[in-house]
């Protein structure tokens, strides 16, 4: 299993130097993945500007959005900025996909909440189709660049349904379960989603990504007042997620372990300190 690591941009007030060191430390130390967290309301850094000027000093770790608030965004600029994004990092790009949670993101952006997973899954379709080099019609020519990665980059598709998970098995190349599933729940949604797959009469099966949050070292117990703020809306269950962060070696090493064994093929630690020492920290856990 493959250990990728998650960017400290969703946590605010994170100074954006420390993200752009966060990056070139987290390549050195041979992390396979660096992800970033989507909002729109939230004082979070926009995570495609950000893996942007993250591959600009990047050349071997790849760039995972875990996840994007899709529905949110215009699907052809979407696809243009991956296949952009795609071919500056040289073909390394992947793409989690989310329909989003929280309707105020969906009112900021000027779209329709409720019909949100309709809409995503006619943007998936959509952006296959421009990453393919089709037009869109008799009035619309190709949507360029042509990506790195033939047919565009990869797309993981996330969530906490089982909804989500057949989705990821009949539109996307895997799926991705967020931060606050232990390995058994992981491990139950991608079942769905390779059912899905199989129903579909795809060959192969879907990538399994999985995520967690951590803090380490002795500052370990400020992880929990992001957490706790990030999922505000969720009202007392945000103390749940909370207490589900991975704050001992004891705690990361059996997670890892326990991922490992569930059949995932890559765990993303997310960071809940904007301390560049929680990179080393979670470096000892590479195998």
């Amino acid at each position: 299993m493959k250990l990728g690591i998650g960017l400290p941009a969703t946590i605010p007030n994170t100074p954006p130097e420390l993200v752009l060191d966060w990056a070139k430390r987290a390549e050195e130390k041979g992390f396979s993945s660096l992800g970033i967290i989507d909002r729109l309301v939230y004082p979070n850094l926009e995570p495609m500007i950000t893996l942007a000027a993250v591959s600009s000093i990047t050349k071997r770790v790849r760039l995972m959005t875990t996840v994007l608030v899709a529905p949110i965004r215009n699907t052809a600029i979407l696809a243009k900025e991956a296949a952009t994004l795609d071919r500056l990092s040289g073909g390394r790009l992947t793409l989690g996909f989310g329909i989003g949670g929280r309707e105020d993101d969906s009112l900021a952006a000027g779209t329709h909440h409720k019909s949100r997973a309709k809409r995503f899954e006619e943007q998936i379709q959509l952006m296959r189709k421009i990453w393919a080099g089709e037009t869109l019609d008799g009035r619309v020519g190709k949507i360029g660049p042509t990506s790195t990665q033939q047919g565009g980059p990869e797309v993981l598709i996330g969530g906490y349904t089982p909804a989500a998970a057949a989705r990821a098995g009949r539109l996307g190349d895997g799926f991705i379960a967020g931060g606050g599933l232990d390995a058994k729940t992981a491990l139950s949604f991608y079942k769905t989603a390779e059912d899905a797959w199989k129903k579909a009469g795809r060959k192969g099966k879907p990538r399994f990504v999985c995520s967690a949050y951590y803090a380490l070292g002795p500052n370990a117990h400020k992880g929990s007042a992001y957490i706790l703020d990030y999922y505000a809306f969720m009202g007392p269950s945000a103390e749940n997620v909370a207490k589900g962060i991975l704050s001992t070696p004891a705690d990361v090493e059996n997670a890892v372990n326990s991922f490992s064994q569930n059949g995932a093929d890559e765990l993303i630690l997310w960071p809940t300190i904007p301390e560049l020492q929680q990179v080393e920290l979670a470096s000892k856990y590479l195998k």
